[in-house]
Formats: C-alpha cells, sequence, structure tokens
C-alpha cells in the first residue's frame, strides 16, 4: 500500500515500532538506548520520504535502524570496555505466569535469550549485527550487506562465525519444561534460605556468576566460577538481604528467571538463569538501578 500523507506515513511507523526497537535491543543490548535509536529515525524517514515517497515503510526503518543501532553499538563499546565491574545488557521482563497473547508470540520468537545476549557482546559489531538481521529476523545478506556495509559474501561469513562463536559458548540449555521449572523453583528455594547444601545440589560444578552493578551498587566485579565459590556467593548475598526481600519467579528475555523485590515492591535486581541437564549453568544478576524496570523511566 502506497503512503501519501504523513499521518498515514506516521501510523505505518507506529505499526513497525515494536519490530523496531526488538531489531535495535537485539544489536545494542539495551532497551534505553534502542528506543532512542527507533525514536531517532522518525524524522529522518519523514525527510526520506519528502524527498522520493518510502512505499515500505518497514523495510526502509529496518535497514536505517539496524544501521543507526550499528553506529551506536561502535560508539558504546569503548564506554562498555571502561564500565565498573561486568557489563550485562539490560533485561526484558514478562509475567511467568502469564502465557503470551497470540499477537505478542512474533515478539517471543525474535526474543534473543539472555544467554546470547551475554555472549554477543564478545563479537565486534559488523558479527553481531549480521548474525541478529539474518539469523533472528531473517534478513537477505544483500540487504545486511547494505546496513554493515560489506558485501554479501563478506557478511555471510559474519554471521557465520558469530553462529560458530555462540554455538560454543552458549550451552545448550534445557528443553524439558518441568525440569526446567523444578530447577528454577529449587535455585529460587535455596537462594531464599542461603542453604549452601542446597544450592550446590542445583548448581552445574562449572557455573558461572556474573554480576552488574556498574559502580552504583555492590556487586562482584569479576565473573565467580564454580559451585562451590557460586553457592557461598549466594548464601552471602541471602545473608544481607533487608527483611521482607522477596524472590519473584519472571521470564527474562522470553526464559525463566526471577526479579529480587524490596519491602516496598521495587525492583532491586534481576536473575537471569540458564539451565542445562536440570542444573543450573550460568547465573546473570542485574543490579545496576539504571538497566532495572523503574530506572529505564528516570
Amino acid at each position: 500500500m502506497d503512503v501519501t500523507t504523513d499521518s498515514e506515513l506516521a501510523r505505518a511507523y507506529d505499526r513497525a515500532r515494536p519490530r523496531l526497537v526488538r531489531v535495535a535491543y537485539a544489536v545494542l543490548g539495551s532497551h534505553a538506548e534502542a528506543e532512542d535509536v527507533v525514536a531517532d529515525m522518525w524524522p529522518r524517514l519523514l525527510a526520506a520520504h519528502g524527498g522520493e515517497p518510502v512505499r515500505n515503510v518497514e523495510a526502509w526503518a529496518v535497514t536505517a535502524v539496524s544501521r543507526h543501532a550499528l553506529d551506536v553499538l561502535r560508539s558504546a563499546r569503548h564506554r562498555r570496555e571502561t564500565y565498573v565491574g561486568v557489563w550485562l545488557p539490560e533485561p526484558l521482563l514478562a509475567d511467568a505466569a502469564t502465557a503470551p497473547d497470540p499477537a505478542d508470540r512474533v515478539a517471543f520468537r525474535e526474543t534473543v535469550s539472555y544467554a546470547v545476549l551475554v555472549v554477543l557482546e564478545t563479537l565486534t559489531p559488523a558479527e553481531r549485527t549480521a548474525w541478529v538481521l539474518h539469523d533472528v529476523f531473517g534478513t537477505d545478506f544483500n540487504e545486511v550487506a547494505v546496513v554493515v556495509g560489506r558485501s554479501p559474501a563478506a557478511v555471510r561469513q559474519l554471521a557465520a562465525r558469530a553462529r560458530k562463536h555462540i554455538a560454543a559458548r552458549v550451552p545448550r540449555t534445557e528443553v524439558d519444561t518441568g525440569r526446567h521449572r523444578a530447577a528454577v523453583e529449587a535455585f529460587t528455594a535455596a537462594s531464599r534460605s542461603g542453604d549452601v547444601r542446597a544450592l550446590l545440589a542445583v548448581l552445574d560444578p562449572d557455573v558461572t556468576l556474573t554480576s552488574d552493578g556498574g559502580g552504583v551498587v555492590t556487586a562482584a566485579r569479576r565473573p565467580v566460577e564454580g559451585a562451590d565459590r557460586v553457592a557461598r556467593f549466594l548464601a552471602g548475598v541471602a545473608e544481607k538481604q533487608p527483611a521482607g526481600t522477596t524472590l519473584v519467579p519472571v521470564l527474562v528475555n522470553g526464559e525463566p528467571g526471577l526479579t529480587v523485590l524490596d519491602a516496598r515492591g521495587a525492583t532491586v535486581a534481576v536473575v537471569s538463569l540458564t539451565i542445562a541437564d536440570g542444573r543450573v549453568v550460568r547465573v546473570d544478576m542485574v543490579l545496576n538501578p539504571r538497566k532495572l524496570p523503574a530506572g529505564r523511566d528516570e
């Protein structure tokens, strides 16, 4: 359908906006930055449409948003390298007790798991963008080439390198829903009580824990490795929790995780769990208030 007026252009852009934000978020790992990138593209779309009418608004916008997100990612690399402690992506949360609405199923399919987002941070910006656009969003390599500024053959290689890297670094997660739920419940109970022995029973021997406080709140500056160290770290965290702290099951990037709420019900942490063979193999704790739901709105 041809878009002729600015109001029609705005409606077309609004329809495309959720997918554009998902694209930018997957490239950047920051929902706040993704929202900014998509907002920045609206005046550029107006300007482009004023010269030569944009026939396919979503296709134009996906390319433009991806290019801008890639530029932002390149400029953010230095900031992330000098970040205080471990830099973790912003989590996307949903109610664990609510099944996704049919209208949201596409969004769930296009949600990059938290464990994958963490590994994407180890790729080059070009590799990350090529993999996200092609493997997650099904963008043709010719279109990806326009975004990345390489030939189609080159971006095919970028995506292949990224795919191999992700396959090697991301654990094959639990596919049995019942076992997954049981592992999350066991982890939650053990973490709530600070029971080291119970934690050791649910943690993989080679488990890794990362925590991101951003220099704003206390967090481990380096990853904690191994079941014994992770169990004792979590037990120490439990011991220091103020009265009234609760753990609530949520979906973190479409997979089971936890939010930590203080006595007032405010989110003070989000915990992403990666589970394989019925055991927790990764624990990623986002503590930086700026990356938590309320902090993004401030």
